[in-house]
């Protein structure tokens, strides 16, 4: 589908974007640790540092955001634990505001997520937020991390867009430099990706500290054109 307009294309990450990533550190850290020594048998303590051994092989991989890789690897259904605790599945504050402004006034908005197909598709149902968006794309289905340029180039060519306007809004930093060296020149991170996590204060690219500040940031944007 191509997407060519005079406003730029808003491209969002999922996690720690859109949907608060405190969900996720609890399953990943805490409710996985604790199914993981129930299953085989071990301390607290060693599935901890047997599961952070994992994590460290696989990050930034296709394989460390894929939940049937984790099922298999850990012996334990990691989407039925997540669908277990689907209750705390949460959007990040202004959200909702925040779409509702870009669909309003006539922005393109899209997901693109490293989350597989499976996650992707339990988090939309969720949230039902689906359809705020144009294109709804897993890393799983291009076949690489949004970490490598390849994605993105995979990206534009199967949905086109203007790449100098676009603007990608993730809260990963290694995520946002493979965007940069695709091509990409508008890119913003997240301050507080979880609620219950730190704030950050220093990064390559602009922060949002709400999800709504990045309105300004568009208005901005559209004065500068309407009077240059």
């Amino acid at each position: 589908m191509s997407n060519y307009s005079e406003k730029p294309t808003i491209i969002f990450d999922m996690d720690g974007t859109l949907l608060d990533l405190a969900y996720d550190d609890f399953i990943w850290n805490h409710q996985l640790p604790l199914r993981y020594a129930a299953t085989h048998g071990c301390t607290l303590e060693q599935s901890t540092q047997a599961l952070f051994q994992f994590y460290q092989e696989h990050n930034h991989t296709l394989n460390w955001y894929s939940t049937r890789f984790w099922s298999s690897k850990v012996a334990v259904d990691t989407l039925a634990l997540q669908q277990e605790f689907k209750h705390n599945v949460a959007l990040r504050a202004g959200c909702l505001e925040l779409l509702d402004y870009l669909k309003s006034n006539g922005y393109s908005c899209w997901i693109a997520t490293n989350a597989d197909c499976e996650g992707l598709k339990f988090k939309l149902e969720q949230t039902q937020i689906a359809h705020y968006f144009d294109v709804i794309i897993s890393s799983e289905s291009i076949g690489y991390a949004k970490e490598y340029p390849e994605f993105w180039q995979q990206l534009h060519a199967l949905h086109p867009f203007q790449i100098n306007q676009a603007y990608f809004i993730d809260d990963t930093e290694k995520v946002l430099n493979g965007a940069e060296k695709f091509g990409l020149q508008h890119l913003i991170t997240i301050a507080q990706p979880s609620s219950k996590g730190q704030i950050r204060s220093e990064s390559p690219y602009p922060i949002l500290n709400h999800l709504t500040d990045f309105i300004a940031i568009l208005e901005q944007a559209e004065d500068l054109k309407k009077y240059a």
